[in-house]
C-alpha cells in the first residue's frame, strides 16, 4: 500500500514538472509571429505608411565615375580611361565645397543632385569644349553595411532600388537571436549635418513601399541581440528535448536523495 502510495506521488511530481516547464520554456520558442516576415494578419505589429521613393542625392566624400561618350576617339582616350568597367576606372571625390573637378573641367557643383542630375551637368560642361558629348555617370560607393545579429561586411548596391529584403538575403538574414522589433537603418544626409537613424520592426507586410523598405548607398544596418534570445529555444524539437532531459535530471535527482536518506 505504502509502494502504491509512493508511486501515486512519484506520477503527480512528474506532472507537476512537466507542467511547470512547458508553462516558463513554451513561451521563449521562437515562432513565426516572433521572426517571420511580411506578416499580414498579426494585428499587434505597427502599420507602415507607403511613401514615394526618392532619388539618392549626392553628397560630400562620394566618389563619382564618369565615361564620356563621343565621335572624337582621339579626345575620348585622352579624358576617359581605356578600361571598360566603371569598378576598374579613376573615381572622382566630391570635395569638402560640395564640387568634383573632372579632367579639363574643375569645380562642378553636384553635391545635393541625383546622379542623372550630375551627369545633366557634367555633359553641359564638357559640350563647351565637346559638342556631341555625353556623359555616363555612376557611384563608385553604392554600397552599404551590416553589422550586429545578421552579420557583419560591406556590400554592393548591385541595382538601383535595392530593398531591405534584398539587402538581407547578400547578408544572410538575422539571426533568430536578433531583435526584429528594432532594426535600424543609419543614414547620411550630408556634410554638416547629423546622420538619420531610422528604427522599426522588420515583421509587418506594410513594411513594404514604405520609408525603412529601400536601401541607399552608405546605409549602414544594424540589429541588435534581443533580450529574450537567451531564454529562447530554436524549434520544437528542441523544446521537447529540452523538457525531457530536465525532467530525467530532477528524477534522477529525486531517486538518489531517497536511496541515501
Amino acid at each position: 500500500m505504502l509502494y502504491r502510495f509512493k508511486a501515486i506521488n512519484m506520477s503527480r511530481i512528474n506532472n507537476i514538472i512537466i507542467l511547470v516547464l512547458i508553462i516558463f520554456v513554451f513561451p521563449s520558442c521562437y515562432t513565426y509571429r516572433s521572426v517571420g516576415l511580411m506578416q499580414e494578419k498579426n494585428t499587434l505589429l505597427p502599420k507602415y505608411e507607403n511613401v514615394e521613393y526618392e532619388d539618392y542625392r549626392i553628397q560630400v566624400d562620394d566618389e563619382l565615375v564618369y565615361r564620356l561618350i563621343t565621335s572624337d576617339e582621339t579626345i575620348s582616350s585622352v579624358i576617359t580611361p581605356s578600361e571598360t568597367s566603371y569598378n576598374n576606372m579613376i573615381s572622382y571625390r566630391v570635395s569638402s565645397d560640395g564640387t568634383v573637378s573632372l579632367p579639363f573641367i574643375k569645380n562642378i557643383s553636384v553635391e545635393g543632385l541625383t546622379v542623372k542630375g550630375a551627369a545633366i551637368i557634367i555633359e553641359k560642361r564638357f559640350r563647351e569644349i565637346i559638342p556631341d558629348a555625353t556623359i555616363k555617370l555612376t557611384l563608385q560607393n553604392r554600397t552599404f553595411t551590416v553589422t550586429g545579429e545578421l552579420g557583419a561586411g560591406v556590400y554592393p548596391i548591385y541595382k538601383e532600388k535595392l530593398t531591405i529584403y534584398q539587402a538581407l538575403a547578400l547578408t544572410g538574414d538575422i539571426n533568430n537571436a536578433g531583435d526584429r522589433k528594432h532594426v535600424r537603418i543609419l543614414r547620411e544626409q550630408g556634410a554638416g549635418k547629423a546622420p538619420l537613424i531610422l528604427e522599426f520592426d522588420i515583421r509587418p507586410e506594410s513594411i513594404i513601399d514604405s520609408e525603412y523598405y529601400y536601401i541607399y548607398p552608405n546605409d549602414v544596418i544594424y540589429v541588435q541581440r534581443s533580450g529574450k534570445s537567451f531564454f529562447n529555444v530554436t524549434n520544437y524539437s528542441t523544446f521537447v528535448s529540452l523538457i525531457t532531459s530536465s525532467v530525467n535530471v530532477i528524477l534522477t535527482a529525486l531517486t538518489y536523495s531517497k536511496v541515501f536518506k
